[in-house]
């Protein structure tokens, strides 16, 4: 229910420690992208902003627990002449609930090459809702009132490859964003864990699942703007052992692909609870 700026907001409290915000939510935990977008500026504010962040590898060790805020601790790993890495961890009650590797580096002239754009309907042709999910709708509008999500219709998703799934959503942040380019990298951080997940999900619907995030990683390839729409085409190549592996590639408007992101996330039968077991001691 905060503004993207207010759900980033970290606070410098020593050296290489910050406190994090805790936004208003209804969530029963902590959303997987605030705690890696906080974790991401976090570890911005320690490095020479002659470098820029190119990936993330991230870990969600417990779940967090969204009335108290995070602390984070950030080590200055590396310093070298073209790159930078910083490895960050957020702690909760002096638990740590999540664990991050960021680096940075100096852009260099080399080849290009990307994959094409998948040609779908552009964000203005699709309407606001979220297909049939009137849940995810409602949780939408109440949660991330500043971002826009327009989901591709099942029917007109383009594949290229044979695979066992396929998801394509247009976002972007209502906006305007401050034109520093490593907010809208932590804005991406944080937006990138909503909805891809879900793509695995799609061959199941109907079946009790529960799901959360596990891992997450992010390479940054090109200059982007998250408060311009961004397409987000996701598909989860294989799932089992209670486990579902998902990847998604970002695209602006142009074509280009500006960022890419792999997630193993947790997809399992719910386990049937005895109620006249005794508690846990």
């Amino acid at each position: 229910m905060a503004t993207l700026a207010e759900a980033l907001s970290v606070r410098g409290t020593g050296p290489g420690r910050y406190l994090g915000s805790t936004p208003e939510t209804r969530m029963q935990r902590t959303f997987g992208g605030l705690v890696a977008g906080q974790a991401m500026v976090a570890a911005v504010d320690t490095v020479d902003p002659a470098y820029a962040v190119h990936s993330l590898h991230g870990y969600f060790l417990r779940p967090g627990r969204p009335r108290l805020p995070i602390v984070f601790h950030v080590d200055e790993v590396r310093d070298g002449r073209s790159f930078c890495i910083r490895r960050v961890t957020g702690f909760q009650e002096g638990r740590a609930i999540f664990t991050m590797s960021a680096s940075f580096h100096i852009a260099q002239a080399g080849p290009e090459h990307q994959d094409e754009m998948p040609r779908v309907p552009g964000p203005e042709e699709l309407d606001l809702s979220w297909g049939r999910d009137e849940d995810f709708a409602s949780v939408l509008a109440v949660e991330w009132p500043d971002w826009q999500l327009r989901l591709v219709p099942p029917a007109l998703t383009v594949s290229t490859t044979d695979q066992a799934t396929r998801q394509q959503v247009w976002f972007r942040n209502i906006g305007p964003l401050p034109d520093d380019p490593l907010f809208h990298v932590c804005a991406l951080t944080y937006m990138s864990d909503m909805t891809l997940l879900s793509a695995a999900f799609i061959p199941h619907h109907g079946q009790p699942i529960e799901g959360a995030s596990l891992d997450h990683a992010l390479w940054f390839l090109r200059p982007f703007r998250a408060d311009e729409w961004l397409l987000y085409d996701q598909s989860s190549p294989s799932a089992g052992a209670g486990r579902a592996l998902t990847q998604g590639r970002i695209y602006d408007q142009s074509g280009a692909m500006v960022a890419s992101v792999t997630q193993e996330g947790l997809m399992r039968t719910p386990i049937p609870v005895d109620e006249t077991a005794p508690p846990p001691r």
